[in-house]
């Protein structure tokens, strides 16, 4: 698994010492759950819980998140990623949709019980909500692509948009005529694209030019005039750039030249990564994967100590699928009535702490204050009669303090977590009614109620599963299984 480390420190209480401590630790995690670290972002004197949008290394790991090349950030502890649950759960979100999540390399599982529902709370609501929109954006697309119409995203080179409309540019349309002919005629991408950079030539992107800017190009029919938006294909929808003729040669050639790719490896999320535990040695089951025979690959968690410490354990290996589904079965059980109610409670309780918290609110209100006297008492001189210069700038000084300040208390008044009960209790009665096909459904699921998983092998091939729950009021349950293939049979 490829990882990236994340570290922090703040100036008040920590030096750079800290950092490297952290780094080793981080390493020395990584090294014995046989992760790759790839790169390491270091954000130093800056609080997890004050202005985390001028944390440039975090912002910068969570933007490089979209490039693929990383599958988890590694934290010394999760307080190092951010200390305020809103924040928490909106950039691990943006990971989770990028395929990356947050490992902890010192605590087995996340902070406190209800700070852990409070997140997924946040998390699974604002994704729901996020699904219904985007239900309502696509209706719209659909009926903006029917009319030909632009719906957005990247312009291909020689186009440009004009009334919601693609139109030619007849300077940048030479440019793509130039590239067609050329490759269609014998010449290779890599020669098109030296010559293309050497004469300043640049991509719509206004960058030069590479092997893939070529391949996207080729393979585009927007430049024999055909609109396409996700199913909708509308022949002579858009002025063709390239006659279908030397598009078809271009199609031809590149299909003579194509290289067997190597096999894409699909990104596969470990629901149960760093929850579920070998209960015959109590160290952590880590996914992994094989090929068989035919090819096909299949998912399963392995126990770290067998695979990688080689401590002579002998539990064996547990279909990920299946141990996936039978815990989030386990745990939807639980959203009753009165379960539902209960986190619901947990989930305003824990904004609510979170709001209290002492952060920059305070201090802002205690500037406000001290800057308003500091006003009042130069207001009471101009009063008495005191008129110079000096004191009326330093009015003026303290008056765009003071809007300074009052702007900053708005903000992060607006930051803070407003959840209403009512409105968690629905959301939660209609999410007990979820898809268990549905991965990010499982995925709230087993985020949001369950602690960890420890699981044992029986002589007569059953599997004893613990479940504990985030609800410190919430019993642990232990039961026994017997998995096969992807069928799952519960004794009962």
């Amino acid at each position: 698994m490829k990882v990236v480390l994340y570290l922090r420190f703040s100036s008040d209480k920590q030096n750079e010492q800290s950092i490297e401590g952290q780094k080793r630790i981080c390493t020395e995690y990584c090294n014995r759950n046989d992760m790759n670290i790839v790169d390491c972002y270091i954000d130093r004197a800056l609080s997890a819980a004050k202005n985390i949008e001028k944390r440039e290394a975090f912002q910068k790991m969570i933007r490089d998140s979209e490039k693929g090349n990383f599958e988890a950030v590694v934290v010394y502890k999760l307080d190092r990623f951010a200390r305020n649950r809103y924040d928490s759960a909106t950039y691990k979100n943006k990971l989770k949709r990028n395929g990356v999540r947050v490992i902890s390399a010192t605590e087995n599982i996340s902070d406190n019980p209800e700070g852990i529902i409070l997140e997924s709370v946040l998390e699974g609501m604002a994704e729901f909500y996020s699904k219904e929109l985007s239900q309502k954006v696509t209706r719209g697309m659909h009926e903006t692509a029917l009319k030909g119409n632009s719906c957005g995203g990247s312009i291909p080179l020689g186009y440009v948009i004009k009334n919601k409309k693609f139109v030619i540019d007849p300077v940048k349309a030479e440019i793509v005529v130039e590239a067609f002919k050329r490759y269609a005629t014998g010449e290779t991408i890599k020669e098109i694209a030296a010559d293309f950079n050497a004469r300043g030539l640049r991509t719509a992107k206004g960058v030069p030019f590479n092997k893939n800017s070529f391949s996207n190009m080729f393979k585009n029919e927007r430049y024999i005039g055909i609109y396409k938006y996700k199913d909708i294909r509308i022949e002579g929808g858009i002025p063709a750039i390239i006659d279908e003729v030397t598009f078809n040669n271009v199609q031809q050639r590149m299909e003579m030249n194509k290289k067997a790719p190597a096999r894409a490896k699909a990104k596969v999320n470990y629901l149960l990564s760093q929850k579920l535990f070998c209960g015959h040695c109590g160290e952590l089951m880590t996914g992994e994967y094989g090929t068989s025979e035919t090819g096909e690959k299949y998912y399963y968690y392995t126990c770290s100590g067998k695979r990688r410490l080689h401590n002579g354990c002998d539990k064996k290996a547990v279909q990920k699928e299946a141990i996936e589904r039978i815990v989030a079965e386990e745990a939807v059980k639980l959203l009753e009535p009165e379960i539902i109610e209960m986190i619901a409670d947990a989930a305003v309780r824990a904004a609510e702490e979170e709001n209290n918290k002492d952060g920059i609110l305070p201090e802002l209100k205690r500037e406000l204050t001290e800057t308003k006297k500091s006003i009042s008492n130069l207001l009471r001189l101009v009063e008495r009669g005191s008129d110079s210069e000096a004191l009326f700038s330093r009015l003026d000084e303290l008056e765009k303090q003071k809007h300074e300040i009052d702007f900053r208390i708005s903000k992060e008044e607006t930051d803070k977590i407003h959840l209403d009960k009512e409105q968690i209790i629905w959301w939660l009665s209609k999410f007990a009614n979820g898809d268990f096909n549905d991965e990010t459904f499982r995925r709230i699921v087993l985020d949001m109620l369950v602690n960890s998983v420890t699981i044992w092998d029986e002589p007569d091939g059953e599997h004893k599963i613990t479940i504990t729950y985030n609800l410190t009021s919430m019993k642990a349950k232990t039961f026994n299984v017997r998995v096969w293939n992807t069928t799952v049979h519960q004794k009962r």
